[in-house]
């Protein structure tokens, strides 16, 4: 049973990833080195598959919940994103596996999705940290975490393989509820 809400504003959709929808990002998920910072294979429609249905087990485990974007302004699917690492003991989770096609980036897209997981993650979900990880090198991703108000709290040095065999550096952001509600007024 999929319990994923439906995530809304002028914006954008994100809506519940699923076996069904997953390839009207086939053509997105294309795109050369889209994903080049991030350990994920998404190019070929059949590593695009695994990716989601490994989203879709880790869903089962409650430790994911995934979304596919919808770009209200361009009336285009744009990519996917989730809710990760969910760790309800502990009210922290990750916003993560985050790709939208090159046409949409830059476009404020980005931020209005993170804004509604934001929201939904301390509001609904009564959370009271969100993560997000980024590849050191990565420098768009960092500053428009660093946007949202996140604290960079460290870096976990050649954390983590991508696919072309390079070990990155990880950096660890933070956002906390109550920086997050300050932020809002």
């Amino acid at each position: 049973m999929n319990n994923t809400p439906t995530l809304e504003n002028e914006r954008v959709i994100l809506s519940p990833l699923t076996i069904d929808n997953y390839e009207k990002l086939i053509s997105i998920a294309s795109q050369d080195k889209l994903v080049q910072y991030s350990p994920s294979d998404i190019a070929t429609p059949t590593s695009l598959k695994n990716y989601v249905e490994t989203a879709l087990e880790q869903q089962k485990a409650g430790t994911s919940i995934p979304f596919i974007v919808y770009d209200r302004k361009n009336n285009a699917f744009a990519g996917c994103t989730r809710f990760m690492h969910i760790n309800s003991k502990n009210k922290v989770l990750h916003i993560g596996s985050t790709w939208i096609g090159r046409e949409f980036q830059g476009t404020g897209l980005n931020t209005q999705m993170k804004k509604l997981m934001l929201a939904y993650a301390f509001n609904t979900m009564n959370f009271e940290k969100v993560e997000f990880r980024v590849d050191e090198r990565n420098m768009a991703s960092r500053k428009a975490v660093e946007k949202l108000g996140c604290t960079l709290e460290g870096m976990l040095r050649k954390d983590v393989y991508l696919l072309n065999g390079f070990k990155r550096n990880t950096c660890c952001y933070g956002l906390l509820r109550e920086e997050w509600q300050n932020n809002q007024k």
